[in-house]
């Protein structure tokens, strides 16, 4: 039985060019899959950042929702209204999401 199973494994050969192919398949469907709409959505975040100006309606991290007062290119901050008088300083990545364009629960 032994023998059988030998030449059954001798005569399957090639197989590692069938698993390298197998491979890159398998790399080629996770990057159009995963990887490359991620770089999508990261790239519109940063043109949504570096387009922010005074008056826009905004969600910073942590979900709060204020308006853009200020934009300080040097220190790459921008002041945020989130109440009548509180204005808080965050840095410009950690503006997420434009507010007018979120949809309130119901």
């Amino acid at each position: 039985m032994s023998t059988f199973v030998l030449a059954a494994q001798a005569a399957q050969g090639g197989g590692m060019s069938g698993m390298l192919i197998m491979l890159v398949a398998i790399f080629a469907i996770m990057w159009f899959f995963m990887i490359r709409p991620q770089q999508k959505k990261q790239k519109k975040l940063r043109e949504f950042q570096n387009a922010l100006q005074e008056g826009t309606k905004v969600v910073i991290g942590g979900g709060i929702y204020g308006t853009v007062k200020r934009v300080d290119l040097n220190r790459n901050a921008v002041e945020v209204e989130i109440d009548r008088g509180v204005v808080v300083t965050v840095d410009k990545g950690y503006v997420f999401a434009d507010a007018a364009q979120q949809q309130p629960n119901a």
